[in-house]
């Protein structure tokens, strides 16, 4: 059935059969479908596409009658399902519903794929270099092998020790590709000094944290020049570490386990200058990741401000406007039976099991790519905290209400300028 909802139509039910018989695959519907083109019959169209059994009801206002056949042909869904434009008819003008998306345009397909290389690095790591380098074991090679896991196991805690960073990683050109798709931007409010350490607030999540890669793992957005003398960490999952070359690929974009010990280390071994940042929100801000959203999870998360005061890091609230922009998820009644599988991969993995889509690569309504709109992390001006080797928890609560204040200040002043509503505020759960 194809049905007509409030302007945008949507393909469902049997009509089903007659795309698949044209060769559309199944997995691009149901498909909310902007906007009219034109309207034209395809009533022989979908005779020629096998049609038997198929029902197309029409449920929706009237739609003109006829459609020049000129702009019939250059719709590249008229050629695959043909067209109709003589005379009156009762049957549903689908191509009067489909809009033009599709397109192969080179200055998108070139980020496009520089993203899916930041997505398919990881997969193709652990799918298929991995068995690959195991299999080496049992070949001629196997020293290769052999000699890695004897390294990786003497290298076994040398991510909770400041890592291994690689400047010529943080510059790939690739990165600057994915900066371009959004683009993603920088913004500076305060100089940060050198002398001093500081833990940095990343808000929100969102989906894949684009704008906390992309600006404080490599240099897309130029963070040493506009941070001279600050060396930026990036705090994730401390598993990651425990895989074998993934953990290699990871800290040499500085990324670091989100574990005590390793913040530890940063903030006191290596000297003055260092930026750690911590989403504080966690994977579990990533359910609450959806367009128009300033929800945040930091009411109950201390830890970073008890760390904080142990050695004297001053405090960095930061703003991504735009992460929760990217991507549409698909949010789960509690109680459902995807909700509660939601939470018990999260117990088993660590991290959520987000159902969300975005584009794809010849079309702007349905896929597994973000959509590019624009990315600006805002850094604001640090919290000064004294350091005290053991925070009380009253100080602890106070300072931690003290940069709950310089985010929403740092939101609040910024969101009409970067999207958001002047009336939208923060909601902190």
């Amino acid at each position: 059935m194809l049905e007509k909802e409030q302007g945008p139509w949507a393909c469902t039910g049997t009509a089903w059969p007659s795309f698949i018989l044209c060769g559309l695959p199944p997995a691009m519907f149901p498909l909310a479908l902007k906007g009219p083109i034109g309207h034209a019959s395809i009533e022989g169209a979908l005779d020629r596409a096998g049609r038997r059994g198929t029902k197309a009801i029409h449920t929706g206002a009237k739609l003109p009658e006829q459609v020049p056949a000129q702009r019939v042909q250059r719709h590249p869904w008229a050629l695959l399902l043909g067209s109709s434009s003589s005379g009156p008819s009762t049957s549903l003008r689908l191509l009067g519903a489909m809009p033009p998306h599709w397109q192969c345009d080179p200055n998108f397909i070139i980020p496009a794929l520089a993203i899916c290389q930041w997505h398919l690095s990881y997969l193709a790591i652990f799918w298929i270099l991995l068995p690959t380098f195991f299999y080496m074991v049992f070949t001629p090679f196997w020293p290769l092998p052999v000699l890695y896991i004897a390294w990786f196991v003497l290298d076994w805690k040398k991510p909770e020790q400041g890592g291994r960073r690689s400047t010529w990683v943080r510059n790939w050109h690739v990165w600057t590709k994915i900066q371009d798709y959004f683009p993603i931007t920088l913004l500076k409010t305060k100089d940060l000094d050198p002398g001093h350490n500081y833990i940095m607030g990343v808000h929100p999540h969102g989906i894949l944290t684009f704008g906390a890669f992309c600006n404080f793992c490599t240099e897309a957005t130029g963070f040493s020049t506009t941070f001279p003398g600050i060396t930026p960490h990036l705090a994730t999952l401390s598993w990651f570490f425990k895989i074998p070359i993934i953990r290699d690929y990871l800290m040499a974009k500085g990324v670091c386990p989100v574990s005590q010990p390793s913040l530890d280390y940063l903030l006191s071994q290596r000297g003055s200058g260092n930026l750690v940042g911590i989403v504080i929100g966690g994977v579990g801000e990533a359910l609450q990741s959806v367009p128009n959203s300033t929800s945040l999870i930091i009411k109950k998360r201390k830890g970073f401000v008890r760390t904080a005061l142990q050695h004297g890091a001053h405090l960095v609230p930061t703003f991504t406007f735009g992460e929760t922009e990217v991507y549409h998820q698909v949010l789960f009644p509690e109680g459902s039976r995807m909700y509660r599988f939601q939470h018990w991969f999260h117990s088993f993995w660590g991290f959520y099991f987000c159902v969300f889509y975005g584009r794809g690569f010849f079309q702007d309504f349905w896929g597994l790519l973000p959509l590019p709109k624009p990315i600006i992390t805002v850094v604001g001006e640090p919290v000064t905290v004294p350091k005290m080797e053991n925070p009380n928890q009253e100080t602890v609560d106070k300072y931690h209400t003290l940069y709950m204040e310089a985010l929403r200040n740092l939101f609040d002043e910024y969101k009409a300028q970067y999207g958001a509503s002047r009336t939208q505020e923060l909601l902190f759960l």
